[in-house]
């Protein structure tokens, strides 16, 4: 029997990973009575796979999400046990901080967290089904037989739904490693409509740090100096160095002999992996004539013996993986904590959620992380804080909040999810974003710290701390430019000094104390790129405004692409399909030719004048 929960809420969260912390921390914040529902509270925000947060692109979106308001940046930042900034010898656009986290202490930090959050409670409950009505959500049913009633859903279900996991010839369901998978929500979103695919993702070996031989590894130090969070800056952790190794042609060997019993190659697993993070034995498979691949050692915390061997993903079965990792040398006693192994599971196939994230077909049910198609910590975390927003403008009968191409990493990863669809568990790379060199790790609280503060996710201390930095990042190069100084027999400005290569702000610091100030060395570098990538910045900030021209051109919600004269069939499918909110996003649909965009273009126009005409 059905027993309904005597209260209500406004925001439902269906899941306790990375989406769903940061979907249920922002509805909370911005005022909704918000209810996040686990299988188990004591894994809310429990790193499944790797021990990191960041990486190349990845650091960017976790500096946005702390822009906006969200938590993820904190909690590294109070549990990371080292961090570092990727690709420093390249250019600014592409370089991104990367933290190793104590995995239990960062579940610790985020479950501490939500639970102190007002408005947010937390309960135990398996979501089995979603209460819908005339295409409208109003809760959620769990194998517990609870009736949880909301207007809004966020579903946060990562690799939990039908999840299979796979080690070698063995088979069996679970969500992640040791923990059950969900059964009923896939076929309840089937009878709904909502269409699934099938992914699939995996893990390596975990083995004791006692086994290793880290005589034969190459160290790898952090960098205490590096944060994720705009906001205050806690006292680390004891850190902790990573190691490298390399696989051998023996490694390579031990996997060519035992291909057949790979279900990833013997036909048992059918979902598609992430071409971007392979398997040990994809890689020797995609790359037949490469000898060695590069393996990190990263420790998984302070207080366990767990290594985690990133590059070493495999579903191999546990005898192969046990001979593999015995062939590189520094792991050559290797003691196996955990097997490697994959995971398939079902997600929302394209074209099914809009830019807010909702449900295209069932209002007021959104979805976030991967159920979307995503891999990683970071895009979850991305889709989450966006989702929880949503929710909650909906409620409020306030318009979706969107973020642009040119805005955000946030905003180039969920247009790429409307407009390009996944076929392929989708990762964040830089080279996804047009406008990267605008849209660097280090300014994204210039960038969207605004939005955060209009939502009430970023207090009046921290928006005057941002209008601080601004009056910095404004008026000091202007000042810079009338301070005159004589080098090698030359005048120079100290601005044209700051813009040559060999100089940087620190170096004219030392050099000229009494003309330059310190602003601390978050904004002093800002002010330093700002000046070096001057003329690439204005000339990326021109093609935004040239671009911005097809974007400001809103399609009509109700446009019927099916009458329109000239379109191709394949053009008005799509566009029926997945509706863009304006002709940008309709410009990057794959399929879409610039001619299509030109017969949308003289609709529009004659739109506009028949309203004009209508008004006069």
């Amino acid at each position: 029997m059905i027993w309904s929960y005597p209260s209500s809420y406004d925001v439902i969260v269906v899941g306790g990973g990375h989406a769903g912390c940061e979907a249920a921390y922002a509805a909370a914040k911005m005022g909704a009575r918000t209810l996040l529902l686990t299988m188990n509270p004591s894994t809310i925000g429990q790193m499944s796979c790797n021990p990191s947060i960041g990486g190349i692109a990845k650091g960017h979106i976790v500096r946005e999400i702390d822009a906006l308001g969200g938590i993820m940046g904190k909690a590294i930042d109070h549990t990371g046990i080292q961090f570092r900034i990727l690709n420093t010898k390249r250019g600014p656009a592409v370089q991104s901080p990367r933290a190793q986290a104590d995995k239990e202490a960062y579940r610790q930090w985020m479950k501490r967290t939500l639970e102190a959050t007002p408005l947010l409670e937390i309960k135990q409950g398996t979501c089995e089904q979603l209460e819908i009505h005339n295409n409208t959500i109003t809760g959620v049913r769990t194998k517990e037989q609870i009736l949880f009633q909301a207007p809004t859903v966020i579903l946060t279900t990562g690799t939990f739904m039908q999840g299979m996991i796979h080690i070698g010839e063995t088979t069996f369901p679970g969500g992640r490693g040791g923990e059950e998978a969900s059964h009923g929500l896939s076929q309840n979103l089937r009878d709904h409509g909502i269409l699934l695919g099938r992914l699939k993702t995996g893990t390596p070996v975990r083995i004791h740090h006692r086994s290793i031989d880290y005589s034969l590894a190459e160290e790898q130090k952090g960098d205490d100096a590096v944060y994720f969070s705009y906001d205050e800056k806690p006292s680390r952790l004891p850190q902790i160095s990573c190691h490298i190794v390399y696989t051998t042609e023996e490694t390579k060997q031990i996997i060519q002999e035992n291909l057949h019993r790979s279900p990833l190659f013997s036909g048992k697993i059918q979902g598609v992996g992430p071409r971007y993070c392979p398997s040990i034995e994809d890689k020797i498979v995609r790359f037949p004539d490469k000898t060695t691949h590069q393996i990190f050692l990263e420790p998984e915390g302070r207080h366990t013996a767990e290594v985690y061997t990133s590059g070493l993903s495999s579903s191999l079965p546990y005898d192969v993986q046990y001979d593999l990792v015995r062939t590189i040398p520094a792991l050559k006693n290797a003691e196996i904590i955990r097997p490697g192994y994959a995971i398939e599971y079902d997600y929302v196939t394209s074209g099914q959620i809009d830019y807010a994230l909702q449900s295209r077909s069932i209002k007021g049910l959104f979805f976030a992380g991967q159920i979307n198609g995503t891999t990683g910590y970071e895009e979850a975390a991305g889709q989450g804080i966006i989702a929880g927003i949503n929710a909650v403008q909906l409620i409020r009968q306030h318009k979706p909040f969107v973020l642009s191409r040119d805005s955000s990493y946030i905003g180039v990863m969920i247009d790429d999810l409307i407009t390009q669809g996944v076929d392929e568990p989708y990762r964040m790379f830089t080279s996804r974003a047009e406008h990267r060199l605008l849209l660097r790790h280090d300014n994204a609280d210039l960038r969207l710290r605004e939005y955060g503060y209009h939502f009430g996710l970023i207090s009046e201390e921290q928006w005057l701390r941002l209008q601080k930095k601004k009056e910095a990042l404004q008026n000091e190069p202007l000042r810079l430019q009338e301070i005159y100084k004589s080098i090698d027999g030359k005048s120079c400005s100290l601005l044209q000094l700051l813009a040559r290569p060999e100089l940087s702000y620190q170096k004219l610091l030392s050099s000229f104390q009494e003309s330059m100030t310190d602003f601390g060395a978050e904004i002093n570098e800002q002010i330093e790129l700002s000046v070096k990538y001057a003329g690439y910045i204005s000339r990326q900030q021109a093609e935004v405004e040239r671009l911005q021209t097809i974007e400001k051109m809103v399609l009509p919600t109700d446009i019927e692409y099916h009458s329109i004269q000239g379109l191709r069939t394949e053009a008005k499918t799509k566009l029926t399909q997945l509706r863009p909110h304006n002709l940008g996003q309709a410009s990057r649909i794959p399929g879409i030719a610039p001619a299509d965009i030109s017969v949308l273009m003289i609709v529009l126009k004659r739109l506009s004048t028949a309203r004009y005409s209508s008004c006069r």
